[in-house]
Parts: structure tokens; C-alpha cells; sequence
């Protein structure tokens, strides 16, 4: 059952690293912390270093800070200086340290990306002819199967997602293939049709095409640490935007709302990644810290994002909000995230015994 302890290491592991961009740069700010816990409930370990408690406690999923000055009670923060107190600072210190926990989600992401470039290079499809639709305009213009497509208009093709971005976007009559065919290269001039296809979300939409289907190899592509790290930017921003267009897709009832999925659905991805390999694992694990990332953005009270609007609101009127109306809306945001949540998970049960 090894599984579990990975469902314990990648859950647990995303919210530390959350927990830890917070607390980074409220030190950084030079914010008092009171306590900085890797695991949540009683404290089983650990110790005081200057006026913050370093502490591991029982349960391993994840870990949180405590902030001086958190709350506008500061009673219990009297080993603290005025400046040290995190409600006396101005709204964008705040806002940084606020921001830090969903931003770090993302770099997070990006190391796992970055260093599974490093160890096993980018991986993609090949961008190798494996089918010609009858009667398609690559057939046409003479295009075979095995052709290996170098570059599109000048454009170098590494991979397929790369061959179909170039088509699907292009505005030209014509396309200027280059491929390899037995390691001749040859030119060939294909014009594309426009033609109604399905995307990932079962939208019909029109798009040039040219009528190819790929033939299902992989390439890997060595890139040394700087283009490595570029590649790995470029797919953390690719994996953020199918998430978010996945998110207004569903608030457009595109998506149907059955496809939320809470810590069951979660623990039985991750059950099946880790049956997969490492590799597998590490790839969901920045997914899942990339959605982790956007949830906490969400602008709903007892999120970050929630007090990043508070914040910024603060801002703007010059002064706080008044804390009877922060209480009400931490009330509403508390019963959206708990309806959210027992929807997500009603999800789960409901899917876990239609597939028994």
C-alpha cells in the first residue's frame, strides 16, 4: 500500500510548500511568526528558534503558520514589536505575504517540471505522420506516411502539439512543409481546409486542417539548465491556462459539474500515478499544486484570495474594512467552501459506486 504514503507525501507536501511560501516572505518582510508547523494537531517535536516555535506535529498532511499580529486581538502576541505585528503593516506587505502561498504552488510546479526535464529531457509526441485522411489536402499535396515534419512557414516543429498549434492558427491559403522523408528533405505546398472540429471540452469549433494523424512515437528532446528551465516555465503557463479555461468552461456549464472531484477522486489519481511510476507521479503532483494554486486565488473569504480582496480594498478606501461585514463574508465564504467541498465529495461517492 505503498500508494498511501504518497497520497500522504504529495498532499502533504504541496500544502507545506504553500505553508512555507508564506512564512518565507513574512520574514522576509521581517513579519513576527509565531509558529511554523510541518503537520497539523499535537506536537510530537520540536524547537524555538528567536520567538518562532519550529514544531512537527502528528497529522502529515501539510503544516501551517502563525503569524504575529494575525488577528486584530493581539493579546497573546505581546513578545512581538509594533512592527513585527502582520495587521500594522501596510496592505501590500500583507498582500506579498498572502500571495506567497499560492504563488509558491506554481514555482513548486515548475521545479517538478524543470527537474523531470533535467533527468529524462522534454518529452512529447513525435511529430511523424502515422495516418492521411482520404481525399485530405496532405494527401494531395503528397505528403506520405513516416513523413517526419521539420517546420511548418519557417517554423521549426519539435513536437506534434507544436505541428498542430502552427496549423491551427494560421491565416495563410497555404502552408510550406518541410519533412524528411528517408533523410531527404523536400518542400511541399499544402492548403489547408477549415473544418468543424471537437475540442477537449466537446465544443464544436472550425479550424485548418490539413488531414494528418500522428503515428503515436515520442521523441525526447535533451535542453540544457536555462532552456530546460524556459521549457518548463512554458508548460507550468500551459497546464495554468487549460485549468482556468476548464474552470469558465464549467461555470458556463460546458463542463458538467459532475467532473468536481474532492480528496477521494484526488487519492485515487494519485493511487494510479503512483502504480504507474516516479515519473507519473511527480507530473500530477505539479498538476494538482498548479490547481492548488488557482483554488487559493479564488476571491472568496477564508481563501487567499479572499483577503488579497479585502486587502485591496483597504487600499482603495484608505482604511479597513469594517470587521462586522469581514465576519459575514468569512460566514458566506466559509458555507461556499464547505458546499463546495461536500458537493466535490457526494461527486466522489456517487462515482466510486456507479463504477462498482
Amino acid at each position: 500500500m505503498t500508494w498511501i504514503i504518497d497520497f500522504i507525501l504529495v498532499l502533504g507536501g504541496l500544502i507545506f510548500f504553500h505553508e512555507l511560501g508564506h512564512f518565507l516572505v513574512a520574514r522576509a518582510l521581517g513579519i513576527g511568526v509565531k509558529t511554523f508547523s510541518l503537520g497539523f494537531g499535537p506536537r510530537i517535536a520540536g524547537f524555538t528558534w528567536g520567538a518562532t516555535n519550529y514544531r512537527l506535529s502528528l497529522i502529515p498532511l501539510g503544516g501551517y503558520v502563525s503569524l504575529a499580529g494575525e488577528e486584530r486581538d493581539m493579546t497573546e502576541d505581546s513578545g512581538f514589536t509594533e512592527r513585527e505585528l502582520f495587521m500594522n503593516r501596510p496592505p501590500w506587505h500583507r498582500m506579498l505575504v498572502v500571495a506567497a502561498g499560492p504563488f509558491f504552488n506554481f514555482v513548486l510546479a515548475w521545479i517538478i517540471f524543470w527537474g523531470i526535464i533535467m533527468s529524462h529531457g522534454q518529452m512529447g509526441m513525435a511529430p511523424q505522420v502515422g495516418q492521411l485522411q482520404p481525399d485530405s489536402p496532405a494527401l494531395t499535396a503528397g505528403i506520405q506516411t513516416g513523413d517526419e515534419v521539420i517546420s511548418i512557414d519557417g517554423k521549426k516543429i519539435v513536437f506534434w502539439s507544436d505541428l498542430a498549434q502552427t496549423i491551427q492558427s494560421s491565416t495563410s491559403d497555404t502552408l510550406d512543409f518541410v519533412i524528411s522523408r528517408n533523410g531527404v528533405e523536400k518542400h511541399i505546398s499544402v492548403k489547408p481546409q477549415v473544418q468543424e472540429l471537437k475540442n477537449i471540452f466537446g465544443e464544436t469549433i472550425r479550424r485548418p486542417v490539413v488531414g494528418i494523424v500522428a503515428s503515436g512515437d515520442t521523441r525526447t528532446v535533451e535542453l540544457d539548465g536555462i532552456s530546460g528551465a524556459a521549457a518548463a516555465a512554458e508548460q507550468t503557463w500551459n497546464v495554468t491556462q487549460l485549468i482556468c479555461t476548464s474552470i469558465v468552461k464549467m461555470v458556463e456549464r460546458v463542463v458538467p459539474m459532475d467532473s468536481i472531484g474532492g480528496p477521494i477522486m484526488i487519492a485515487q489519481a494519485i493511487k494510479q500515478q503512483s502504480e504507474r511510476g516516479i515519473l507519473q507521479l511527480l507530473q500530477f503532483t505539479a498538476f494538482i499544486s498548479i490547481n492548488l494554486g488557482l483554488l487559493n486565488l479564488l476571491p472568496i473569504p477564508v481563501l487567499d484570495g479572499g483577503h488579497l480582496l479585502f486587502y485591496s480594498l483597504e487600499t482603495v478606501l484608505r482604511r479597513p474594512l469594517s470587521e462586522k461585514l469581514q465576519a459575514a463574508a468569512t460566514k458566506v465564504g466559509l458555507f461556499l467552501l464547505f458546499s463546495l467541498m461536500a458537493f466535490a465529495i457526494f461527486n466522489d461517492i456517487v462515482r466510486t459506486l456507479s463504477t462498482k
